[in-house]
């Protein structure tokens, strides 16, 4: 092969690379730029799931498509009813969610939540559990080791526990630092969560008779303000970070975490979901669901 062949060659390679990178980033339109998706998971097939913090629905965007159809349906449950956590549970084939709607006539507002598990395919309800408490805030959730779904309650500082194909939560861990915890992951077995009001990061220590510690201060090595949506994937903590406009990788070590930007500028992005060889996030402010390549 002469010397300008192989030129050309590697240009086509590089352009091909190039063209696969841009391929695999997206930006979908959730409703309209109003609809506010807080959240979002993915679903078996490739199939994206947004909830509204604006409205009683959930969206569903199907594979290879950049329309976002109605998928769940919560406008009986009362004036003001929206949607924070997603999560899609493959195994049970089940969209976990999280629904809260405002309680009438309460100043400062409170707002009564639910738990709610979906067919994944038909959208049908399975499971409902209302979290306890006049005022109550189901944010987001995990599927731990264990196959339990963990639950966090951001306005009272509690994790929850569903055990595996039951219908009813326990009282998992309530501690003060855990007042603002919002998102929760597994990282290699290990529990994690962060606090979107104080900038925190922490780990859930486990005895060994399975009962949970108090928090473990996790110091990052620069200021993320307002960690909102964590998922773990590749050995690392991924994280929406609401209050910078940042998309976060975090590598924990001990109790350090090395913080590496992945992208910034953003509005108000507070879902993530790693989902193959691409990193799926929701910036609220712009009503969109979006994506970059998943980083090596």
């Amino acid at each position: 092969m002469s010397i300008s062949n192989a030129r050309r060659l590697a240009t086509c390679i590089a352009l091909i690379i190039s063209l696969a990178q841009v391929a695999s980033a997206a930006e979908i339109l959730i409703g309209d730029a109003k609809s506010q998706p807080e959240s979002m998971t993915v679903a078996p097939g490739g199939v994206l799931i947004a909830g509204s913090a604006s409205s009683p629905f959930v969206y569903r965007v199907r594979s290879g498509s950049s329309t976002a159809e109605k998928f769940i349906d919560a406008s009986a449950e009362g004036p003001g009813t929206f949607f924070f956590g997603m999560l899609a549970d493959a195994a049970s084939n089940t969209l976990w969610t999280c629904q809260l709607t405002p309680v009438p006539n309460t100043t400062p507002v409170q707002r009564h939540t639910a738990l709610r598990g979906f067919d994944l395919r038909t959208g049908a309800q399975k499971v409902r559990w209302n979290l306890p408490g006049d005022n109550s805030m189901c944010n987001d959730f995990a599927i731990g080791p264990d196959k339990a779904l963990y639950i966090t309650d951001t306005a009272n500082g509690k994790i929850f526990r569903l055990p595996a194909g039951a219908s009813t939560a326990e009282l998992y861990l309530e501690h003060r630092t855990l007042n603002g915890i919002d998102g929760i992951t597994f990282l290699d077995g290990t529990l994690y969560v962060n606090n979107v009001v104080f900038n925190k990061l922490y780990r859930i220590p486990v005895s060994a008779d399975g009962k949970p510690g108090a928090p473990v201060d996790i110091w990052m090595d620069q200021l993320v303000k307002a960690p909102d949506g964590m998922r773990a994937a590749n050995g690392k903590l991924f994280v929406a970070e609401n209050g910078g406009g940042r998309i976060l990788a975090l590598t924990v070590n001990g109790d350090k975490a090395n913080v590496t930007v992945l992208k910034e500028g953003l509005k108000t992005p507070t879902g993530i979901e790693p989902a193959g060889d691409t990193l799926w996030f929701t910036e609220r402010a712009t009503g969109k669901v979006e994506s970059i390549p998943m980083p090596k």
